[in-house]
């Protein structure tokens, strides 16, 4: 089955970002994504104490990629519920379960992590998820819903990527290049204007802009004190920063994919706010170290795990 099987996705945020503008719709870029993907998913299950017969949710599970992975495996007996936010994204791993065969293992559930309200309480062994809450405002809410469905005993094993980093730097961005205003215009930096641009449109750039951003106003000790707050026990974090060689390796993906869901392609952002000689000037600066492979991708992923005690 391809992407085309979803209807109409484009009308769907998240979507469309999971089918299409997080790859860029390249082939070979998609299949390096999901190479990295395969890793998160993999340490989420191994700190997960997943068993053969267990009773998993999938939060925020999207194609269903993290729920499937444990029935792969931990096998038959698992009984997996996935909820999205996303209806077509739901139809679309219903598609995926029946295709692979494992559709009577799964069931499909149209709910938000805040509430879980579809959810019996004490009726889950595991709940897993890989970058879900970053995008949840009331993450507080979100670890009370978890606690609420787990029964006394049960695991909670997440993924969440870091972005603060990110949104910092781009208000440092932001300071630099307001700066270039009080300059003569053949004086200023364009390059670091263009830059702000770019990044801005991607994440907070001001103080209270990251206050507000639900991907950027938390941290890996944020997740930690949530899951505190909410009395889980046996808490472990782990927080892994990977220094690499980006696998983006063409202009096209480049400027074609995007960060998150809330993030426009750079692309689009050159078509919407730079004008022709703009785009030139940025193409100019940026494409050949693009091309060269010289630029590396900073990764920064936090794996929690704790137990609802008893």
């Amino acid at each position: 089955m391809n992407n085309a099987s979803l209807t109409s996705p484009s009308n769907d945020l998240w979507a469309d970002w999971l089918l299409h503008r997080r790859f860029a719709d390249d082939p070979v870029y998609t299949e390096r994504v999901r190479i990295v993907v395969q890793g998160y998913i993999d340490r989420v299950l191994d700190h997960a104490h997943v068993a053969p017969d267990c009773c998993l949710l999938d939060v925020g599970a999207g194609e269903g990629s993290l729920g499937f992975r444990a029935i792969e495996r931990f096998g038959a007996g698992v009984k997996l519920t996935l909820t999205d936010i996303s209806e077509p994204m739901l139809h679309h791993a219903r598609l995926l379960a029946e295709e692979k065969g494992i559709a009577n293992q799964c069931r499909f559930v149209e709910s938000s992590a805040e509430s879980l309200s579809a959810i019996n309480d004490a009726s889950m062994d595991v709940i897993s998820t890989r970058s879900v809450l970053a995008y949840v405002a009331d993450k507080q809410a979100a670890f009370r819903a978890f606690s609420r469905v787990l029964k006394p005993g049960g695991r909670i094993s997440i993924a969440e990527p870091i972005f603060q980093d990110e949104a910092f730097d781009t208000v440092i961005l932001k300071n630099r290049a307001d700066a270039q205003a009080s300059l003569a215009t053949e004086s200023r930096d364009l390059g670091l204007i263009l830059l702000h641009r770019w990044k801005s449109a991607q994440f907070p750039d001001t103080p209270e802009k990251l206050t507000q951003s639900a991907i950027a106003n938390y941290s890996e000790r944020d997740l930690l004190r949530l899951a505190v707050a909410e009395g889980f026990t046996q808490i472990h974090l782990e927080l892994h920063i990977d220094v690499l060689p980006s696998i983006i390796q063409s202009w096209e993906v480049f400027i074609g994919a995007s960060p998150h869901p809330w993030a426009p392609s750079l692309n689009t952002i050159m078509e919407e706010q730079f004008s022709f000689e703009e785009r030139q000037h940025f193409e100019a600066m940026v494409r050949p170290s693009i091309e060269a492979g010289h630029p590396v991708s900073i990764d920064r992923m936090a794996y929690l795990s704790a137990t609802k005690p008893f």
